[in-house]
This record gives structure tokens, C-alpha cells and sequence, in this order.
């Protein structure tokens, strides 16, 4: 049957009634991008994903009349959720495979997108064309995840699309989705990762098992019905990772403990502060590789960034920064050790700078700061 003999017939398809499937039988086994270490298989149950679409059709405001452009692997979480989420609410959802980041432009003029998913890499190539302003307007809603967007970033997605509404998000697989940015807040607080999404619970715990006060650092513990069922045939992992839910918690039961370093306002916004387990430790100095990166970021000069700790017999371990200049930028080489001596402090300067024409993506399409390391630590 061809697609257009296909969508007729679906016109005229008979509703599905309610489901009789247990909300808690496992539905799906998604496995984490691997980013810090060897992959796991994250089991889902049906209620997770159901609510998970609920969540996000909620807050994005999606409607039936909303075509989504699918370009985000579906073995992935967040790609997943793309069509979830926009079926959940009667929308549209266009399936492309993409060669070039041309082709996602192409697609969103031929289908008249008004919702595009990416992660930061795809959003850098994506701002680096030029838009025609009838194309930009379709678009209502851009979101972020799989990595934390920079202020330069956003400036260029906001000067692109002005009409689109931009979430910045955050999540982990053991939870899919955390936290968003209202909106109405990009422009006044770039750099925050929100607030939680609908039926999750987000606190910030200290070393102590406590609520952490305003502006001090804790780790991000998601608690609620989103959690999912621990890691396929890996009891001790899942152990490490999922556990009760802090004392402060309202719905108790099993949390995830994310293993990721936020800070919470006095407003309620959190920000990220970087993953224990990605830390910089250097000559007894304990760094954010964010800070490093968000500086040659904020350079003008670089594209992209990655900074990372390889082993060193002096310093146990020294900062390696990894960039992409920025095209049609000359004396790049010279100038960003310059700028970084002015604006970071001397424990935090990259001990070796290695420039590339390209990053090395991730099947999730994020940097592989995986394969990065163990190149340049072999």
C-alpha cells in the first residue's frame, strides 16, 4: 500500500479503547548512551512511558495540529519520546534520516515542522546555515537535551527562530526526563536547567542525606513516578544507582541518584555544576570540566568543546581541552591560551589544546567524549 492510500484509510480507523496491559510490566529496555562508561540496559515499564508522554505533551504544549521533525535516533530516549509525546497529543511526527544538517532545513520547509528535538552538536551545525525567515517561522518549539546548551547558543537559536518557544532540558535515562526551562525565563537565565517536569520530584541532597540550602551544591536525586525499573540483568549497577528516596522526599519509594552536581536558587531554578564521576581531579584540585569548556566557549573563537582529566604522573591528572574553532576564525591557536590564562585560574589551564575539524559523534548524536579519552589517554 502507498503512503498516501495508507493515510487515507487511517482516516477513517476506529479509536483504540483503553489498554488492559499492567502499568508496571516492563515495556522497553533502553540502553544509556554509554557516555562516562560501558552501556546499561535501562528497563521502562508501560506507566513509565505513558506518563512520560503526558509529561512532555503537557509542558511543550503540544496539539493535534503539531508536526514534528524526528531526527533523533529512536534507540534513545529522548528520540523516543518524540514520537510519544506528539502522538499523545494527535500530532504528526516526520520520520528523517538526515546525511546533512541541509537536509533537516529542507525537511522542516517540506513538511512544515513546528517542533525540532536536537542535542547541542546538531543545534551548533544547525545555526551555522542560513535559514530563509519563512522557513524559521514554521517552527513553534525548539527543544534541547543530551547536553547542557551554552549562552552563545542560545542567542543564535533565539536571533534564528525568534518565534519559537526554546526548552532547554535535562535528563537521565533511569528517569527520562528531569527538568525544564520555562520559555519565558531562555533569555534571563541561559544557563539554568528549571525545574521539574510534570509527576517528577527533583531534590538536591548534600553529603549528609539533607535538602541542600539555597545556592549550595548537592547531588540530583529524581524521585516519582518516572523512575524506572533498575538495569536489565545487572542487579549490582542498579544497586549503585537506584536506591530509596531521600527522607524529604513526598512520594517515596525508589529514587534514581543521578550522580550529577546541581545548585538550586532561591527562585527554585537549578543549574548544573558537572557529574562526580566526569570530574577533573589535578594536583589536589577538584574541577568542573563545564567551567573550562563554557570559557573557551565564551572565547568567540571555538565551535565546540570537550575538557577532560588524562592521567599524569605529576599532576595524577591534567586538563586536556579538546575544540572545534569557529569557521572563518584565523589565530585561533594563539589567541584562546591567551584569553583562557585571563579568565580561568591557573589549576584549570588546559596543559595541551588539540584542535579538530570535527567532533566525534555518538550514535545518540552527542560528542563522544568516550572515544576522546581513550584516544588521547592510550
Amino acid at each position: 500500500m502507498a503512503e498516501d492510500e495508507a493515510l487515507a484509510a487511517a482516516m477513517y480507523s476506529q479509536p483504540l479503547g483503553p489498554s488492559d496491559s499492567d502499568p508496571d510490566a516492563l515495556a522497553a529496555i533502553l540502553y544509556t548512551s554509554g557516555s562516562t562508561g560501558k552501556p546499561k540496559g535501562v528497563m521502562l515499564s508501560n506507566a513509565n512511558m505513558w506518563l512520560g508522554a503526558d509529561s512532555v505533551a503537557d509542558y511543550l504544549g503540544l496539539a493535534d495540529d503539531d508536526v514534528t521533525l524526528a531526527v533523533l535516533p529512536l534507540s534513545f530516549d529522548y528520540g523516543q519520546n518524540q514520537l510519544f509525546s506528539t502522538w499523545y497529543a494527535g500530532g504528526c511526527v516526520v520520520p528523517l534520516d538526515y546525511l546533512t544538517p541541509r537536509d533537516v532545513v529542507k525537511a522542516v520547509e517540506r513538511h512544515r515542522v513546528t517542533t525540532l528535538a536536537a542535542v547541542p552538536p546538531l543545534w551548533v551545525q544547525l545555526t551555522e546555515l542560513d535559514w530563509p525567515t519563512e522557513v524559521a517561522a514554521n517552527l513553534r518549539r525548539l527543544t534541547n537535551s543530551g547536553g547542557a546548551l551554552t549562552i552563545e547558543l542560545v542567542r543564535k537559536l533565539r536571533g534564528l527562530f525568534p518565534a519559537a518557544r526554546l526548552f532547554p532540558m535535562y535528563g537521565l535515562t533511569e528517569a527520562f526526563r528531569s527538568t525544564y526551562l520555562d520559555p519565558a525565563l531562555v533569555d534571563s537565565h541561559p544557563t539554568s536547567m528549571g525545574k521539574a517536569i510534570p509527576h517528577a520530584e527533583i531534590l538536591v541532597i548534600d553529603d549528609h542525606g539533607q535538602v541542600t540550602a539555597d545556592d549550595a551544591e548537592g547531588e540530583l536525586v529524581h524521585c516519582g513516578p518516572l523512575v524506572a525499573q533498575g538495569y536489565w540483568q545487572d542487579p549490582v549497577r542498579t544497586a549503585e544507582r537506584f536506591k530509596p528516596a531521600p527522607a524529604a522526599s513526598s512520594y517515596g519509594g525508589m529514587a534514581v541518584w543521578s550522580g550529577d552536581r546541581v545548585r538550586r536558587d532561591a527562585e527554585g531554578l537549578l543549574y548544573f555544576v558537572g557529574r562526580r564521576d566526569a570530574m577533573i581531579k589535578s594536583a589536589g584540585n577538584r574541577i568542573s570540566p563545564q567551567e573550562i569548556e563554557e570559557a573557551a566557549l565564551a572565547s568567540g573563537l571555538v565551535a565546540e568543546a570537550v575538557a577532560l582529566g588524562i592521567p599524569d604522573a605529576r599532576l595524577g591528572q591534567a586538563v586536556h581541552l579538546i575544540a572545534r574553532p569557529l569557521a572563518g576564525i584565523s589565530g585561533f591557536e594563539e589567541e584562546l591560551p591567551r584569553i583562557l590564562l585571563q579568565q580561568l585560574p591557573n589549576f584549570m589551564q588546559p596543559k595541551v589544546i588539540h584542535w579538530r575539524e570535527a567532533m566525534p559523534i555518538s550514535p545518540n548524536g552527542k560528542i563522544d567524549r568516550t572515544g576522546l579519552y581513550q584516544e588521547l589517554a592510550a
